[in-house]
């Protein structure tokens, strides 16, 4: 049996095995961010299929400008928190961990319910288009530079939302630090042009991501996980490099360890990429088990084809699955049985990336997947 199978200790929570289920956007939330019956049913469909964890899909913070999509869930209000409630309860029943991702869109900003006006460290835009997957939107307005009463709003937001995870009784929550969001805007100096202490340097350009985990992990307490997600690259630049190269990866995870965050996931187009800027063999995952004892999950590109391979190679991570888990919620259970693994067609995220359009997809070719 394959290593990915041997259990696993995460801040004395015990897995079963290596599997998670990646964070995953999916706008399926009511109008006013309030997740659905239709949520709770996705959700516990990956917790019968055998996973040991799973990370939530982006989860914005405030009533302000953290939301970045139409639909997109909120932990912001006794409503939405009750909702998430009902949905963690139903993870829980098949021993399975759940992670709630804490995201800020932003710059990367696409719909919001209580401004029309996006935030960054500068007035930068993304690279790109917006994604019409998460719905149509007529490019990207225009970013308000953050000042002061900002940085209190969001970090605030960020604190509320722990405390409201801890009372939906998730196991942890995971600041999303990846792909383009704000907490990553700031490691960025495409999208961090600031001239203050908050710009410059990676190691100003990191000291609010710093100042975010170390509040989080105040609010959390003793048995609560606070990870983080880190990547280069964004939603529409996957080209994206720091310029300092691995030297920046590594002063922003001896940062995280003096923070004592719980877990890195870093997330890459490919899992065993080598993407730093002056030659650097190694990967993103490389540079967290080199240089600190930090549990590491490791996302991208991986499947029933490469996991044996990487579960060797990152001998000290959990393996976070995102398009093989929508084709298959039940991937361990079919890795272990020798089962065939199914290919993802994208077509069940058309128009937009909806549980509706996803179900309606599994209606028309008979795909649902019935799970004790």
């Amino acid at each position: 049996m394959s290593s990915a199978f041997d259990d696993f200790e995460l801040k004395g929570h015990k897995l079963e095995n290596r599997f998670v289920v990646a964070p995953m956007t999916r706008t399926s939330a009511d109008k006013k961010g309030k997740p659905t019956e239709l949520m709770g049913e996705y959700y516990e469909r990956f917790a019968k299929g055998g996973w040991s964890m799973i990370i939530s899909e982006g989860v914005y913070t405030d009533r302000q400008a953290s939301q970045g999509y139409e639909n997109q869930p909120g932990i912001t209000d006794a409503p939405q928190t009750d909702a998430w409630k009902e949905i963690v309860e139903r993870v829980h029943k098949h021993d399975c961990k759940f992670i709630m991702q804490l995201m800020h869109a932003g710059a990367q900003f696409q719909h919001n319910e209580y401004t029309d006006t996006p935030i960054g460290p500068s007035e930068v835009k993304p690279k790109g288009e917006p994604l019409d997957l998460y719905g149509k939107t007529d490019g990207w307005p225009e970013v308000k530079a953050m000042d002061e009463t900002d940085f209190d709003a969001v970090m605030n937001g960020f604190v509320g939302a722990v405390n409201r995870a801890k009372e939906a009784g998730f196991d942890g929550i995971e600041l999303h630090a990846a792909n383009g969001y704000l907490l990553n805007e700031f490691l960025s100096d495409y999208f961090n042009q600031r001239p203050d202490q908050w710009g410059g340097s990676m190691a100003k350009r990191m000291h609010f991501l710093e100042l975010v985990v170390k509040a989080a992990k105040s609010a959390a307490g003793d048995d609560f996980i606070v990870g983080v997600r880190l990547s280069q690259i964004t939603v529409t630049d996957s080209e994206y490099q720091w310029p300092e190269g691995e030297d920046a990866m590594i002063k922003v995870i001896k940062a995280m360890e003096k923070a004592d965050v719980d877990y890195i996931h870093t997330t890459d187009t490919d899992v065993m990429r080598k993407p730093f800027k002056g030659g650097s063999n190694k990967t993103l995952g490389d540079v967290v088990q080199e240089f600190s004892d930090i549990p590491l999950i490791v996302n991208g590109g991986i499947s029933e084809k490469n996991y044996e391979h990487v579960a060797a190679h990152y001998p000290n991570a959990l393996l976070a699955m995102a398009k093989t888990s929508l084709a298959n919620p039940d991937f361990p259970i079919r890795i272990k049985s020798s089962e065939p693994i199914r290919q993802l067609d994208f077509a069940m995220l058309q128009p937009t990336a909806t549980l509706e359009n996803e179900w309606k997809w599994r209606d028309e070719n008979d795909a649902h997947i019935e799970l004790d």
